[in-house]
């Protein structure tokens, strides 16, 4: 298992039989400049061909590692860096689609000074698709907080989470044919826990049974497909993302300080 540390501008990895140990920094900023704020990667996905594929904060790009994934090092190849000539925020969380269409997500939690950083070119925080062409597409910019996404099973769907303490949210969109985003509405609705609870909407997946994993105040809030919340994994931290092993048994998350992992029905 492969997770980034945000602040050390770090990725690490992690097996059974060899246990912790660093896989590659620099891993979000590449730049010689001293800077603050969250520098790292964040999100880490794997494309089609079992390539690396980082959300970089500090660089605000999409990004692939050019070595082989058994063979890392901190050579990136820009997948995505600008909107219409302006600057990315900090890509934060992305899937892909089948097709190879590759959705993320753009808020400004890798600026030094978030939202209000004199350095940001784009006046809202953005859902994107980049096509498989390389064409870059604006999917939504009517989200505060956008973060993680994942698609339902039939790929029909896709959920956002908005990680926003005043509207803390998971939006779920129709996806048309094209592969652009239509009909959202609110699929569930945690601003009255977040004063109660640790964390918010952050990372998520679905399963093959189209179940949302998601994180959020609490833990990982789980739904089925009707939006209705079916239990919560508590984890007494805020916890920012999960992810399945291969055949679904495992769930491992990421909470504050802890990665952790429970063991599924």
């Amino acid at each position: 298992m492969l997770f980034s540390d945000i602040p050390p501008n770090k990725i690490y990895e992690w097996s059974e039989a060899n246990g912790l140990k660093l896989y590659l920094t620099p891993s979000g900023y590449t730049g010689k400049a001293k800077r603050g704020g969250e520098v790292g990667s964040n999100a880490l996905i794997l494309d089609k061909e079992g390539r690396l594929v980082l959300c970089q904060h500090g660089d605000r790009r999409m990004a692939r590692m050019a070595a082989p994934l058994n063979q890392p090092a901190p050579n990136y190849i820009t997948l995505a860096d600008k909107f219409e000539g302006k600057r990315l925020n900090s890509p934060n969380d992305a899937v892909y689609k089948s097709n190879g269409d590759l959705y993320f997500t753009d808020p400004p939690y890798g600026l030094e000074h978030n939202a209000d950083d004199p350095a940001k070119e784009i006046p809202f925080q953005g859902v994107y698709r980049l096509a498989a062409d390389g064409s870059l597409h604006l999917l939504t910019k009517e989200l505060s907080r956008p973060n993680g996404l994942a698609f339902s099973p039939d790929e029909k769907t896709i959920y956002i989470a908005n990680s926003d303490p005043e509207k803390a949210i998971w939006m779920a969109f129709d996806v048309q044919p094209d592969g652009n985003i239509t009909n959202g509405r609110i699929f569930y609705d945690a601003t009255s826990l977040v004063n109660k609870e640790k964390g918010l909407p952050d990372g998520l997946k679905v399963n093959r049974q189209g179940n949302l994993f998601a994180t959020g105040p609490g833990g990982i809030l789980i739904f089925d497909t009707n939006a209705q919340h079916l239990g919560t994994i508590r984890t007494g931290e805020a916890t920012s993302n999960c992810a399945f092993n291969a055949d679904e048994s495992v769930l491992y998350l990421t909470a504050d300080d802890y990665i952790m992992r429970v063991k599924l029905k």
